[in-house]
């Protein structure tokens, strides 16, 4: 459990945008930046792995995760505002 615990206190700190160094910026800008850091890190783990097939896997993978959440939590927060 406590495995599980610093996972997500690690999860959070990147991906939460009340936590994570991009808490500053609006959440356009924040979105983008996490867009462009999934890009710069889908580069790196292809080049690690030598194969540019891995590239198109990969940065589709982080696109889809982090469109995914920023959606969720702009749907989230939309709620909570017409609540």
């Amino acid at each position: 459990m406590k495995l599980f615990k610093e996972e997500s206190a690690g999860w959070s700190a990147i991906m939460n945008e009340t936590k994570n160094p991009l808490k500053s910026y609006s959440l356009p800008v924040a979105h983008m930046m996490m867009q462009m850091l999934a890009w710069m890190w889908s580069v790196i783990f292809s080049i690690s792995l030598g194969s540019f097939f891995v590239f198109g896997i990969s940065s589709v993978a982080h696109v889809t995760i982090i469109a995914g959440v920023f959606i969720t939590m702009m749907a989230f927060e939309n709620a909570d505002a017409n609540r």
